[in-house]
């Protein structure tokens, strides 16, 4: 493929994304600041090793990044400690484990099934081989989790370490009741708080910083940044974390996205931020509540956060067939598996949707009602070719409204 050719694709998805709405709960839109620090010279710079501790000569600039966003990666979230160079989320959770346990340790988590992570322990995960994972999930009726029941188990298994946190919770996190249980059976407690992180640094979520021994986030989602993570953690593991991510896991940084980061961070301090996660939090609430009018069926029967799940098991369509629909109506989603799905993750039972992409190109509530009723309608007549194609209509003009960030 030619160069030429590469580019004409890149076009080709901005022009994509410019034209669909994204109601993925992972995705987001970056600032121009911040794609300029990713594609800017820092990433010819090699810098194996921490700030002051290199392996590398001329590194007197790049230190001075990664303190920065070290810096200020602790003062948004008051944390003790803050390692900045994971490359993403799952390389990230891997330097926890590799920092806190020894090959055949017992680890607690979510299930994937119930709104857990790959790295959590999945069995098509490199985690799962090394660790022996004991799973939680929600309440079969509320689809709430189920603090006794988790620690009942936490109990019985004694785990080295118990993670809380998810990709599929719509539900506030009690860290404070993790805490208790991982305490009652010494047990490093990790939060995983990638899809949260930005509502916990804005305070619209409750923070696990002061329960948790270590906290692992991405930086994009809800904290509109670039791919990457972040770890947290006490000051008297700071050096067994930082030793696992390099040389544990990992080569050199990525410094050109520590800068980023950096500038992502400095960004989730500002006031206009915090009115950004609330409004995330506005629009998937009427969504779910628009929805649930319209018949359809949300798992806990709405949220408090970015994200909900839609449980299509009361219509005749499949998470996948679902998704199919709304893409050709230019509306992006993921199917996902629901608490109990007996269907294949390929082909579960239901949708997830999230809300912080569209919220990033300035869409509020009235527009959440639109797109509530064009969902609705998609999915009950997933073949209808006129609500077909007058939902693409009104999609259109949404998307030329509210523009993605230049």
């Amino acid at each position: 493929m030619s160069l030429m050719e590469i580019k004409k694709l890149i076009r080709a998805e901005a022009s994509r994304q410019s034209e669909t709405l994204s109601l993925i709960a992972s995705e987001n839109y970056v600032s121009k600041e911040i794609r300029e620090a990713v594609g800017s010279i820092l990433m010819n710079k090699y810098a194996e090793g921490y700030p002051g501790k290199r392996y590398y000569g001329g590194n007197e600039v790049v230190d001075k990044i990664e303190q920065e966003a070290i810096q200020v990666a602790r003062e948004l979230f008051k944390a003790e400690h803050a390692n900045v160079q994971p490359y993403s989320g799952t390389p990230a959770n891997l330097a926890v484990y590799n920092a806190l346990l020894n090959i055949g340790d017992t680890v607690m988590a979510m299930s994937l099934a119930h709104g857990g992570h790959l790295s959590h322990g999945h069995k098509v995960s490199f985690s799962s081989k090394a660790y022996k994972f004991v799973h939680y999930g929600v309440n079969p009726e509320t689809g709430l989790l189920d603090y006794s029941e988790i620690r009942k188990l936490a109990r019985i298994f004694k785990p080295r370490l118990i993670i809380c946190g998810a990709t599929a919770y719509p539900r506030i996190i009690d860290f404070a009741k993790f805490a208790k249980i991982a305490r009652e059976v010494g047990a490093y407690l990790l939060a995983d708080i990638s899809h949260i992180a930005g509502l916990v640094a804005a305070g619209e979520h409750p923070s696990p910083v002061k329960y948790c021994d270590v906290v692992m986030t991405t930086t994009h989602k809800t904290l509109r940044g670039p791919r990457g993570a972040i770890i947290l953690c006490k000051k008297e593991l700071a050096e067994k974390i930082d030793k696992a991510v390099f040389p544990g896991v990992q080569g050199g940084p990525h410094i050109n996205t520590i800068a980023a980061k950096a500038i992502c961070l400095q960004n989730a301090k500002k006031a206009s931020f915090k009115q950004y996660t609330r409004q995330i939090i506005k629009n998937a609430k009427i969504l779910s509540t628009e929805l649930r009018k319209a018949g359809l069926k949300i798992c806990t029967n709405g949220t408090d956060n970015h994200m909900l799940l839609v449980d299509l098991s009361n219509l005749k369509i499949t998470g996948k067939e679902a998704e199919v629909a709304l893409e050709k109506v230019k509306i992006v989603v993921n199917k996902n598996m629901i608490p109990g799905d007996t269907r294949s993750p390929l082909d579960p039972s239901g949708i997830r949707l999230g809300t912080p992409a569209i919220t990033t190109r300035g869409i509020k509530e009235p527009e959440m009602k639109i797109l509530a009723e064009i969902i609705v309608n998609v999915l009950k007549n997933p073949k209808n070719k006129t609500i077909l194609r007058n939902a693409a209509k009104i999609v259109k003009q949404l998307c030329a409204k509210f523009p993605v960030p230049k």
